[in-house]
């Protein structure tokens, strides 16, 4: 049964690298006394709460898997540590025992998607693919998406903007970056991406055009809230010119914003 429970975990894990998809691992590290698992037992936990293995079951278990939705939110491991003697005070059970339990939050790649794939757009999908991202690309003119058009992407949307969250799941591991044509198909396709839990929203483009595509996103009720949440102009200042040169000042964000770097000269 142990071997059993063991290959599906592990087969589970394969499936999360396949899918670049995102689960908890709880391993059982250190049992004294009588406790409901051994060491080395392991259970996955998924976003939804479901999950696949045991680390004890009862209350126990239900606290782990908290635990693990909590690593999931944060990104952070954490170490749980539980008598089983006394419930009256606190415990998950009255096995007599001490359990400690590591849990690891197993996270895809971050996703970097592109909406936009003219000159900036492919040189974005290059550098993102090589810096390790999982890459999407999105444009409603469908010449322009598509891997011949746009080589080196995961995942191809060609629709508009506005209808991207209906066709890709957008979470907190998502960058969103636009290189759209200009400032009304960004009024027209923002509301539905900002309503989304992507880390970051950055849109090209000089300060007068973000000024002139918030004023249409208010004037479309999109409150300010929302809006504050665009990083544009996008990018870090590079004096950047060619669309390659600016594909390394948006990532740059991308990378200050994901890892929570200051963007300061290393020296000084």
């Amino acid at each position: 049964m142990y071997i059993n429970l063991m290959t599906s975990i592990y087969q589970a894990l394969a499936e999360l690298e396949k899918n670049n998809a995102a689960a908890a691992l709880c391993t059982v590290t250190k049992s004294e006394g009588s406790t409901p698992r051994h060491v080395g037992s392991k259970m996955l936990v998924y976003p939804d709460g479901s999950f696949e293995g045991t680390v004890g079951g009862g209350e126990l278990e239900n606290r782990v898997i908290k635990a693990a939705l909590e690593s999931l939110a944060s990104f952070e491991a954490q170490t749980l540590f539980y008598k089983m003697s006394d419930p009256s005070r606190g415990d998950p059970g009255v096995c007599g025992g001490q359990v400690e339990v590591f849990v690891e939050p197993i996270l895809p790649a971050a996703s970097l998607v592109v909406i936009g794939a003219g000159h900036v757009g492919k040189a974005v999908v290059h550098l993102a693919k090589w810096l390790g991202f999982h890459v999407a690309v999105c444009d409603d003119r469908k010449e322009f998406c598509t891997p011949e058009a746009t080589p080196g992407a995961d995942e191809y949307f060609p629709v508009a903007m506005g209808i991207l969250p209906e066709k890709l799941k957008i979470t907190n591991r998502s960058f969103i970056v636009v290189t759209s044509r200009g400032s009304g198909v960004d009024a027209e396709g923002l509301p539905s991406i900002l309503e989304s839990e992507a880390a970051y929203i950055g849109v090209i483009g000089s300060r007068r055009r973000w000024a002139t595509t918030a004023a249409a996103l208010k004037e479309k009720g999109v409150n300010d809230e929302l809006i504050a949440k665009v990083h544009s102009p996008m990018g870090l200042e590079l004096q950047a010119e060619t669309p390659e040169e600016i594909a390394v000042s948006i990532m740059a964000e991308v990378l200050m914003v994901r890892d929570k770097g200051s963007g300061k000269q290393m020296k000084g």
